[in-house]
């Protein structure tokens, strides 16, 4: 089965905290369906000094689940859903609801 939502993607939050924010997906983690999305659920790690970093208190992106993000459409920026469909040529493309814009080309 085809991913609605694949790393690359400019999402936009639609619940939680963040909500209204948008971002670009940096990592996908299918088994857990959740996202990391960049500038999104910010949170603080405090890490030990070690041979490669110096260490302290570092901000950085943690996951989000997958059903409280939606595809940014590629015309307006709003979230919109994702459909399939295929092009004359046989190829099976990801389509914005909102517009029918193609998002895969």
């Amino acid at each position: 089965m085809a991913a609605k939502i694949k790393k690359g993607d400019k999402v936009v939050v639609i619940s939680g905290r963040d909500k209204g924010k948008t971002g670009q997906v940096l990592k996908m983690l299918p088994r857990e369906d959740r996202v990391v999305v960049q500038g999104v659920n910010m949170v603080k790690r405090h890490n030990k000094p070690g041979q490669g970093s110096p260490g302290g208190i570092e901000t950085k992106e943690a996951a989000i689940h997958v059903s409280n993000v939606a595809l940014a459409d590629p015309k307006t920026g709003a979230a919109t859903r994702v459909g399939f469909t295929v092009l004359k040529d046989g190829r099976k493309v990801r389509v914005a609801r909102k517009s029918g814009e193609v998002i895969d080309v």
